[in-house]
């Protein structure tokens, strides 16, 4: 207990290490950083706030008080948290069943959930849950927000057009709505909508700097006004109705958070999957540590304390973290920057949303939701991993065909169960020497076909040998032993073995006692500590003798050889290994 309170106190310090790395340079190119990031998240906080079904102040709020609460409290040195389009889809899919989006009861619902995620993610960190994040596939994020990308198009679609596409409801019945209203097409709505969706392709391709949604947001309403849009039915934004949040406790009656449990917790799953692979990933980019459950604390953090400032649930965004970098930033003290400047660009430029048409909003958001879909990354899994590829397309059809909170949850249980079957299916393989730039080089000898010596096999087992997994271990074994008329002395390295039970120790025993009872012997190399005492103390050693337990692999083969049937190598014309020159008639065909 005393160990959980001193973790707790530690993860929620004001006083954060990152602190001493803080200095004038740092500060100036922190500042800058802010500004660009300011820039971009202004109408990106507009959009994924309608996409949440919340008004649009309510995604400015997140950008500034979850990005500056994450960022201090967070483990990642430049990652910008904030509203994200993932979670803003889940949002509204989970939540538009129990209210009216943009409704009150909507709205404190919203709120509710948000404190809601924010203390889940906290006790997850303080938990040090965080390293139970790396057990989930990525390919889980891949197809969730693939899924979530087409949901957020379907419902932007009506806007584009200028025709009816409200309402709630999966992909295909959002589309079906808007086919039923195709014949009303506003062909203004659809020309302003065009003009903003083809700035932001050419800005695209200019700079990421560049402040391109504004940018496109600005052509797009000034087409509007050329145009004289509201005279011809296009719908405008209507003011913000606030700049400045409403400070208010959310509410935390029984009921109502039994009623949001489930959507919470999928909220605050997809929050810190997004967060800590996006964290990760930037660590690992600037060699820098990165401690995941410190990030769980400080986005649950900046959730739980951004409920009573109208914000809604956020994470870490990868774009807006990926400018961040790109314009220099250096430490969390960006992230304060750009919430400072994020409120003196909202207190100048909130006036002018009512002259934004709807329309040109509708583009931006469907330029984000095709953003969102990462293909590359697709066509890898695809291409390259079947059980990857089930994971993705598992998520992604659920998402599409039913609902999308339910897609996270069938993607993480494929993505466990699919770390469950390899763990049941460790490789086993036998090796066999082969040259490699005047090396010997042990390879896989079925995959590349090398010759194998007739009396030792040097096997490798990687992965886990427990319970679940001795069964398809000892059929391997069995089918490598093929129709060999003559016992061969197995040699098995247990190099890349990281998990080994009483069951696995039995198979060993036992494998031991069969290769000896059919005249041929059994050794082990290895240099794993944590195997070696495992083995030592499941007795495996006592049964194997001390003679038999080898630091290498070299070892072994020479052991084995120096015991291998002479008149056997007399007539062998392959000569597999080096010591095969110790063996009678070594002349007839020289070692590898």
């Amino acid at each position: 207990m005393h160990h959980r309170l001193t973790a707790l106190l530690s993860s929620l310090n004001p006083v954060r290490p990152w602190f001493r790395q803080v200095t004038k340079s740092t500060l100036k190119a922190d500042a800058i950083a802010g500004v660009t990031n300011a820039a971009i998240v202004l109408p990106q906080g507009v959009a994924f706030a309608i996409i949440a079904g919340l008004p649009p102040e309510f995604g400015l709020f997140t950008a500034v008080f979850v990005a500056l609460i994450a960022g201090i409290w967070g483990s990642s040195m430049i990652m910008v948290s904030g509203p994200t389009t993932a979670i803003s889809a889940v949002i509204f899919a989970s939540m538009s069943q129990f209210a009216a989006p943009g409704s009150e009861t909507y709205i404190a619902m919203v709120l509710t959930l948000t404190f809601m995620v924010g203390a889940m993610q906290i006790i997850a960190g303080i938990f040090k849950m965080g390293g139970l994040i790396s057990f989930i596939s990525h390919s889980v994020l891949i197809g969730f927000t693939a899924a979530a990308a087409l949901l957020i198009a379907a419902s932007q679609i009506g806007g584009a057009l200028g025709i009816e596409g409200g309402g709630g409801g999966g992909v295909f019945e959002r589309l079906i709505r808007v086919g039923e209203h195709f014949g009303q097409i506003n062909s203004t709505a659809l020309i302003i909508s065009g003009v903003t969706i083809l700035s932001l392709v050419a800005l695209s391709q200019v700079s990421k700097k560049v402040p391109s949604y504004i940018i496109a947001l600005v052509i797009g309403s000034g087409v509007a006004y050329l145009l004289g849009a509201s005279d011809k039915g296009v719908a405008m934004f209507a003011p913000l109705q606030s700049i400045v949040p409403t400070i208010g406790a959310p509410n935390l009656s029984f009921g109502l958070i039994a009623e949001l449990l489930p959507a919470a917790a999928t909220v605050a799953f997809v929050g810190l999957l997004e967060a800590i692979s996006i964290g990760r990933s930037f660590a690992l980019r600037r060699d820098e540590p990165y401690d995941s459950s410190q990030e769980m604390v400080g986005q649950g953090l900046s959730n739980a304390v951004g409920s009573f400032f109208q914000c809604y649930a956020g994470s870490g965004s990868f774009t807006r973290s990926g400018l961040n970098a790109d314009a220099g930033a250096q430490t969390p003290v960006s992230t304060i920057f750009a919430a400072g400047f994020l409120v003196i660009l909202l207190w100048v430029l909130a006036p002018y949303l009512e002259f934004v048409p709807v329309p040109a909003m509708a583009g931006v958001i469907l330029f984000v939701s095709y953003r969102l879909i990462n293909f590359g990354e697709i066509r890898h899994v695809l291409t390259s991993n079947k059980s990857e590829t089930a994971i993705l397309a598992a998520t992604f059809l659920t998402g599409i065909f039913t609902e999308l909170d339910l897609a996270i949850v069938v993607g993480v249980i494929t993505s466990l169960c699919v770390f469950l079957y390899d763990s049941a299916h460790p490789i086993v393989a036998v090796g066999a020497p082969t040259d490699v730039n005047g090396r010997r080089v042990f390879k896989n000898a079925a995959r590349y076909d090398l010759p194998e010596c007739p009396q030792i096999s040097v096997i490798r087992v990687d992965g886990p040998l427990f319970f679940a997994s001795v069964e398809n271990v000892e059929e391997q074994f069995r089918r490598l032993e093929g129709k060999s008329r003559i016992p061969k002395t197995k040699l098995m390295g247990l190099k890349g073995l990281w998990k080994i039970d009483l069951s696995g120790a039995g198979l060993l025993l036992k494998e031991i006692r069969r290769a000896r009872k059919a005249g041929a012997d059994f050794h082990i190399f290895t240099t794993n500590a944590p195997s070696l005492t495992i083995l030592k103390r499941l007795h495996v050693f006592d049964e194997l003798g001390a003679s038999n337990l080898h630091n290498n692999k070299a070892e072994a083969i020479a052991a084995a050889v120096a015991t291998a049937d002479d008149d056997i190598c007399k007539e062998c014309k392959v000569r597999i290994f080096l010591e095969c020159a110790q063996k009678p008639d070594s002349s007839v065909q020289g070692p590898n």
